[in-house]
């Protein structure tokens, strides 16, 4: 489905709608499973409703007292921190696929975790991050997933906090000032090794196969549902774009769907070089025609298929990523590092930051909703690239 946007060309968020006559709604489904619509003529509180109309609540403030009336409505006394976390994800009405999942990750786990069984009054803030070191010293888990845990047990207590259920939400601390950040850093590959690794792949019997998709994610920076995406339509050979306005995902049911940008900088279109486009013909070249064109959720023309006919998506890729990496270093003594598609989208980044180029271009091109994000980029060059600008630089001064 489309992107929607309002008659200002803002992003519409999921559940939010306009009406032929300007006016705005929000479409959900109450504590009984019914769907309902609220109205207003603004979407935010810097709006002014049209001429002749009166001022109200804006559309997302409604969504907000939505949100509350549904906990009010399901949220008993002395209830379980397990049962919160169940009745705070009821009130979470227009989420997408991928973050309900993440809901039911959580809710698996504490629906087994002693602390899902203790009554929210109880929980003071010492115990929360005492139960946050546990779970990273003694059952292991990473910081990336607690961080997950945290980032829905946080807003559930909040929700109780505001709603009087509790004194105070003993989650509201920033992660990093309890747990020690074990994240892996994924690090760019050098020009060395991603030349190293693409000259083994284009001459490879097997893995020559993946060339061309190897070689579009090192020198365009997309992402790899962006690029599952990727339809026909999408590549423009005459101006040298590829508009990127979608993400194909498949969820743990198997189930395919197309998710469109949060922020209006998730759609945008980036350049192709010579290569670029080389690589795009020759994917379209050897491209079979099924018998039956697969369409998800109105989407058609994908560029590449698996062995039934559906468009691949990105654990196929994080699979021959890792397959050809395990070759190559079997077969050679100077081994390369782990190799992924988001280690192709940092190294693009890195290399685009070590040319020079504009951070607020690089921010456009990478699809970042945070130009703070790119440039974390700049921060991860190594000292063979600030050496050899500096020595550029001052050679020949006095």
């Amino acid at each position: 489905m489309p992107t929607r946007k309002d008659s200002k060309g803002r992003i519409l968020r999921r559940g939010e709608g306009q009406r032929p006559n300007g006016q705005y709604y929000f479409k959900f489904k109450d504590a009984k499973g019914k769907t309902k619509y609220k109205y207003s003529w603004t979407l935010t509180t810097h709006d002014l409703p049209p001429k002749g109309k009166k001022l109200g609540l804006c559309l997302r403030e409604i969504e907000k007292q939505v949100q509350r009336d549904l906990f009010d409505r399901v949220a008993p006394s002395g209830m379980t921190v397990f049962e919160l976390v169940e009745k705070y994800v009821v009130t979470k009405t227009a989420v997408r696929p991928t973050t309900r999942a993440g809901y039911k990750t959580v809710m698996n786990f504490l629906a087994k975790d002693a602390f899902g069984s203790r009554k929210i009054g109880d929980i003071t803030t010492l115990d929360a991050k005492n139960w946050l070191i546990y779970l990273q010293g003694e059952l292991g888990k990473s910081y990336s997933a607690i961080h997950c845990i945290r980032g829905v047990l946080r807003p559930a207590f909040q929700l109780a906090e505001e709603d009087d259920l509790i004194r105070r939400n003993p989650f509201n601390f920033e992660l990093a000032t309890v747990l020690v950040n074990d994240s892996i850093v994924r690090e760019a590959l050098s020009p060395q090794d991603e030349r190293r690794f693409l000259d083994f792949i284009r001459e490879d019997k097997h893995y020559s196969r993946y060339y061309e998709a190897f070689y579009i994610l090192f020198n365009t920076g997309l992402r790899i549902s962006e690029f599952c995406g990727l339809t026909k339509s999408d590549l423009d050979f005459e101006n040298g774009s590829i508009r990127v306005n979608k993400q194909l995902q498949r969820g743990s049911d198997m189930r395919y769907y197309i998710e469109r940008p949060k922020t209006k900088n998730g759609e945008r279109y980036v350049p192709m070089s010579e290569e670029v486009k080389g690589c795009f013909k020759a994917i379209l070249q050897k491209r079979a025609n099924p018998p039956i064109e697969p369409i998800v959720d109105g989407v058609s023309g994908f560029l590449l298929l698996d062995k039934n006919d559906m468009p691949k998506v990105a654990m196929h890729w994080e699979k021959y990523f890792q397959l050809s990496l395990r070759k190559y270093n079997s077969i050679y003594k100077n081994e390369l590092p782990k190799i992924t598609p988001h280690v192709c989208r940092h190294t693009f980044c890195s290399k685009m930051a070590r040319k020079g180029m504009d951070p607020a271009k690089l921010k456009y091109i990478m699809g970042h909703s945070d130009i703070s994000v790119t440039y974390n980029t700049y921060t991860h060059l190594g000292f063979e690239d600030v050496r050899d600008d500096m020595l550029r630089m001052t050679d020949g001064a006095a």
